[in-house]
């Protein structure tokens, strides 16, 4: 049982952060489009369609089974993995302020600009590389 949920947490782990380096993409160019546009209107469905059906879901499938494992391996007792589990904490912050941007966007009320979202977009995969590190090199 443990390796199939540990193989389902690699493959939520994937498909999430698919979304957040994908996600803030779709905003780049959302961004530089006119406000109810045709293209604005199809970004409004693509971004909603990732975030909602897509990252969510994966965000909640990686953290029940991160919690699984972890309890499981007894992981949750050392450093690498308090450390690790801050940092996913804040992946989760970057989920959710990624859909308050969403939310603006879908009410044409958006005032960020593509250099933002192109900044924003380096944030998951700086968090992501430090996760990975975490977890295989168990540093401490």
């Amino acid at each position: 049982m443990y390796l199939s949920i540990k193989a389902l947490h690699i493959v939520a782990v994937i498909s999430w952060m698919a979304g957040l380096l994908y996600l803030p993409r779709l905003f780049v160019y959302h961004s530089n489009v006119p406000r109810l546009s045709e293209p604005s209107e199809l970004f409004k469905i693509m971004e909603y369609r990732l975030y909602r059906y897509i990252m969510t879901p994966a965000m909640i499938v990686t953290v029940l089974s991160g919690v699984y494992i972890a309890y499981s391996g007894a992981h949750y007792e050392s450093y690498w993995f308090m450390t690790k589990a801050l940092l996913v904490v804040l992946m989760i912050g970057v989920h959710f302020v990624l859909g308050r941007h969403l939310s603006e966007f879908n009410e044409d009320r958006s005032t960020a600009s593509g250099k933002y979202f192109r900044v924003i977009n380096e944030v998951p995969t700086l968090l992501m590389i430090a996760v990975v590190v975490l977890a295989v090199v168990r540093p401490f």
